[in-house]
């Protein structure tokens, strides 16, 4: 099968509304975070206090959506998103109506903190689904999981070039708020249709007293989290590169767009991975990415003005998004089915932790060396994917191959049998 057939079958197996749902419903994740920065800065008049809800929002959001992942495993994904949508949704409002009313900082911190506490991680649990989605497509049904992940991946990759750029169009037309009530409204209604679509009936696999079965810190997900960890880092690490390089250039404003040609060959090869012959295991595309990355970090070392800094970074998107499908693929086959939610979830905090580190150690060495010294950090996160796929593929093929499944519906109802 073809990748464009795969492609086309998958879409009409989910429905074109569902496509979109999901698409749109994690766009308000992908602008919360800046969203809040820019807003909380430009109402205190303090880049720290704008930082400090920025982060506060990421790291609550990074320690909930697991808790999230295992209720949705636990529950269902119908009641735990629907929570999760309206009360981010409400959240986000809660902030703009707080900088509105000239709240002290604590407050807006505080408020944000809530608020990253509900917001739902869509894509992650968009994942779920597509196994119960492509129930009783035959022998090509793995192929078809395959390539729904990689789709998984570029939609991810593509919305966070999209959110802060509608983010960067709505504050120069209107105000500093209006990015984030968009993206409350865009919760509000596609997080809660997600929640309500059909296909969430389809992922709750849990036993009848509700309580998932099978572990879930398996060895493999740990090393996946790592993984995880590491790309956080990489890109917590350009981001704050590029910022530093485009301040000393006098061009602040480009940060954003060059950073979002990260995404833009990331969502290209997210797309392209679809046509990598299925003999080529899951390990060794990790491994293939991820040396990669290491060689296409290295010219991040040498630039010295914009211009050289856009061409590095458009070409080191081309390795990221076909290491991250490579290892939330491995992750769903790394779990017992009933416990999938969680580990799509963990994974997802991971980069998310991993982003705050990078972010932070990235700075402390800009601070003295410049973005050269931002960049090291880009550079020795890349390495430690390398080792960390060598060292781990001998564990990841024995504990993620592809998984003997079978499903059936009953009543909306799946139930999941797997052989583990």
């Amino acid at each position: 099968m073809s990748p464009v057939t795969a492609y086309r079958r998958l879409f009409r197996l989910a429905g074109p509304f569902y496509v979109v749902t999901a698409f749109l419903g994690r766009l308000p994740l992908a602008m919360s975070q800046m969203g809040a920065m820019l807003l909380v800065a430009s109402t205190t008049g303090s880049y720290a206090a704008g930082g400090l809800a920025a982060g506060s929002l990421a790291v609550a959001n990074a320690l909930s959506s697991p808790v999230g992942g295992s209720l949705a495993d636990r529950y269902g994904q119908r009641p735990v998103v629907l929570v999760q949508s309206v009360v981010g949704g409400l959240g986000l409002l809660a902030i703009v109506a707080l900088a509105s009313a000239d709240a002290p900082s604590r407050a807006l911190v505080a408020a944000a903190a809530v608020t990253g506490l509900f917001l739902p991680q869509i894509g992650p649990l968009a994942r779920v689904r597509w196994r119960p989605i492509t129930a009783g497509t035959g022998e090509r049904r793995d192929q078809l999981v395959a390539t729904a992940f990689s789709y998984e991946g570029a939609a991810d990759e593509a919305t966070f070039v999209l959110g802060p750029m509608l983010l960067g169009l709505l504050i120069a037309v209107a105000a500093p708020g209006a990015g984030l009530v968009l993206a409350a409204v865009l919760l509000l209604v596609f997080g809660c249709a997600f929640a309500l679509h059909p296909t969430a009936r389809l992922t709750h696999a849990a036993r009848p007293d509700g309580a998932p079965r099978g572990r879930l810190l398996t060895p493999a997900l740990v090393v996946l989290m790592g993984a995880q960890l590491l790309i956080g880092s990489l890109f917590g690490s350009v981001q704050t590169g590029t910022s530093v390089l485009s301040i000393a250039s006098g061009h602040t404003g480009a940060a954003g767009l060059i950073h979002g040609l990260l995404g833009v060959g990331s969502v290209v090869a997210g797309l392209s991975l679809a046509a990598v012959p299925e003999r080529v295991g899951l390990p060794t595309r990790m491994l293939a990415s991820a040396g990669a990355l290491a060689v296409l970090t290295l010219p991040l070392l040498l630039v010295g003005s914009l211009g050289a800094l856009v061409a590095a970074v458009l070409v080191l998107g081309f390795a990221v998004a076909p290491y991250m499908i490579t290892n939330f693929t491995m992750g769903e086959r790394a779990v017992p089915a009933t416990r999938v939610g969680a580990a799509m979830t963990l994974l997802a905090a991971a980069t998310g932790l991993g982003y705050a580190v990078g972010s932070a150690l990235a700075g402390r060495l800009a601070d003295t060396h410049g973005h050269h010294g931002a960049f090291v950090v880009t550079v020795a996160s890349a390495a430690a994917t390398l080792g960390l796929a060598l060292g781990a593929g001998p564990l990841l093929r024995r504990t993620t191959p592809t998984p003997d499944l079978s499903f059936s519906a009953s009543r909306g109802n799946l139930q999941h049998h797997s052989v583990q």
